[in-house]
């Protein structure tokens, strides 16, 4: 059962921008903390954004006024890319942590930046 659904991965120009969206299914309850990583080839895997339970975000300090992060209720988070970089090209996961400690992860969605 895919717990975690993503979407709005996709090739982009330098400098442009790409919305993804992550949808956490109805058998995941008391999410506190949604999230946003990403893993580039050879490269472990890194947070890039962040947001709790209380809307405050966090972010990688190389995407820190480039990308938003934002969440619309309980079960939906989002990550705006803009001015995006070709060393913004990973996979981008999506990952919850219930206020239980359980966790999950999407299945990425690949972001390619190049000319």
């Amino acid at each position: 059962q895919v717990q975690l659904v993503e979407s709005g991965g996709g090739l982009v120009q330098p400098g442009g921008s790409l919305r993804l969206s992550c949808a956490a299914s109805e058998s995941i309850f008391s999410i506190n903390i949604m999230a946003w990583f990403r893993q580039a080839p050879g490269k472990q895997r890194e947070m890039v954004a962040l947001i709790g339970s209380d809307g405050k975000p966090k972010y990688l300090d190389s995407v820190k006024g480039r990308f938003t992060i934002s969440r619309d209720n309980a079960k939906n988070t989002y990550l705006q890319m803009n001015s995006l970089k070709s060393e913004d090209t990973a996979v981008y996961y999506c990952y919850t942590l219930t206020s239980g400690g359980q966790y999950y992860w999407g299945q990425g969605t690949q972001v390619t930046v190049s000319s």
